[in-house]
């Protein structure tokens, strides 16, 4: 885990800059305000702060690009999400939809502990075989 103390909100960032990068090579203020549905100057302020911490590189009118370090804390929080979103569906057989809106707020919130156990059980975990005729 991270030594960062980093808000829900700024991990949201985080994530969302490292998913823009991945599809389109690069982030920018306008794409990131889309994709997490906030105006563009609460992106701008997100991000000088997330620059502060040495999290992004930005400069005015520029591309948001993550550093080193904010590239393994965006992979942390990704690797957290799809561990939660995958217990979610394939072992409580929660909608998509929910699932990816639970997965959401759980990420932030779970301790290294559990996601641990959790990561170590779907790995194990092989769904019951049903006899059909």
């Amino acid at each position: 885990m991270t030594t960062y103390k980093l808000t829900s909100n700024m991990e949201d960032y985080l994530e969302a800059i490292m998913t823009l990068q991945e599809e389109r090579k690069v982030a920018r203020v306008r794409d990131i305000a889309r994709q997490l549905n906030v105006k563009m100057p609460s992106v701008t302020g997100a991000v000088r702060n997330l620059a502060e911490k040495g999290l992004v590189h930005y400069e005015r009118y520029s591309f948001v690009t993550l550093t080193e370090k904010g590239r393994k804390i965006a992979e942390e929080i990704i690797n957290r999400h799809q561990i939660i979103y995958d217990f979610l569906t394939r072992i409580l057989s929660v909608d998509r939809d929910i699932a990816e809106l639970d997965a959401c707020r759980i990420e932030h919130a779970v301790s290294p502990q559990t996601m641990t156990k959790l990561k170590s059980f779907l790995a194990e975990y092989t769904p019951a075989k049903t006899n059909s005729p």
